[in-house]
């Protein structure tokens, strides 16, 4: 417990024999209950979690093999279920590569009220940062900013998944809709941002050793993009809806309009034919209404936000 908060861990874990007692016994003495959600292991993942010796309570979960995200998702919820209110649930991975020092620094803001959602920043810890593989930074950046286009907020880590979440958020949250596989961090930013919950990041070091990740690239991409981009039109919709009806959103709208006008040849308007004829390239057209589009997309994302924070008082 943390000033009147009580602390949960959800440790997602598939084939973790040999990192799993160790995160388990490494927690700090503030964790209440650690959750491990053991997500279809074919090793002794469960048998080693079950024996591990930890200040906190432990609990594991069987999962079928249903993904990292739902993984996560069974064990914020069985928090929800076991947990005094209020509670922080920290996510952390079953793999020994998240330091168990900066969990405290993951749960001050919400404990201060200052956030609803805290999430680690690899690239704001330079010592653990320099140490990512080079072609995990440069995915990480691209991700960064798909994200930060995705969910209207400034993202420069997104697949960090050392997390740290309110269980008013918890309370709330779509599970029956929610992402269950790879890119989970991706979709949770996005819907915090669509329901106006405060995010912030702290920096927290990551630690590498000789793991090989088992992610497919192109399918990640693919999978990860599409949903992004499907989840990001949802969000600037709902805002176009009662009750939250975001001026901000309407005029985002009609920038991305211009900007598909622009890119589509059977398409095309006024304003569009009068820059072209004065020499603006048709690329160059899609590229500035759209970043007008983001400019409003991001201030709507402070209106919402502002709006639920003015609603709580």
């Amino acid at each position: 417990m943390k000033q009147g908060w009580h602390i949960g861990v959800v440790i997602p874990a598939r084939n973790e024999e040999e990192h799993i007692a160790q995160v388990l016994e490494s927690l700090p003495k503030v964790v209440d209950l650690a959750v491990v959600v053991d997500d279809g292991s074919t090793d002794a993942t469960y048998h080693r979690a079950m024996n591990a010796s930890s200040t906190c309570e432990v609990v594991v979960l069987k999962s079928p093999g249903e993904g990292v995200g739902g993984a996560i998702d069974r064990g914020h919820q069985h928090l929800l279920k076991t947990l005094p209110q209020p509670f922080a649930s920290v996510v952390m991975a079953g793999d020994g590569q998240m330091n168990p020092d900066d969990l405290q620094s993951l749960v001050t803001p919400l404990v201060l009220g200052e956030a609803d959602h805290v999430k680690g920043n690899r690239s704001l810890h330079p010592e653990g940062y320099n140490l990512m593989p080079k072609a995990r930074q440069r995915a990480s950046k691209i991700l960064g900013w798909l994200t930060t286009l995705a969910s209207g907020l400034s993202v420069t880590d997104p697949q960090c998944g050392y997390t740290a979440t309110s269980s008013k958020v918890l309370n709330e949250w779509n599970w029956s809709t929610s992402w269950k596989a790879y890119g989970y961090p991706n979709y949770w930013l996005i819907h915090l941002s669509k329901n106006g919950w405060r995010v912030t990041e702290v920096p927290v070091e990551s630690i590498y050793r000789n793991e090989v990740s088992g992610i497919k690239s192109g399918s990640f991409f693919a999978s990860v993009g599409w949903m992004m981009t499907r989840e990001h039109h949802r969000r600037n919709i709902s805002w176009l809806m009662p009750p939250f009806i975001l001026p901000h959103t309407v005029f985002a709208l009609l920038a991305y309009v211009l900007g598909w006008s622009a890119m589509l040849p059977m398409i095309t308007n006024d304003l569009e034919v009068v820059l072209v004829e004065r020499g603006v390239p048709s690329a160059l057209l899609v590229l500035l209404f759209w970043s007008i589009a983001h400019v409003f997309d991001r201030q709507a994302t402070r209106t919402r936000r502002e709006l639920r924070s003015n609603a709580k008082t």
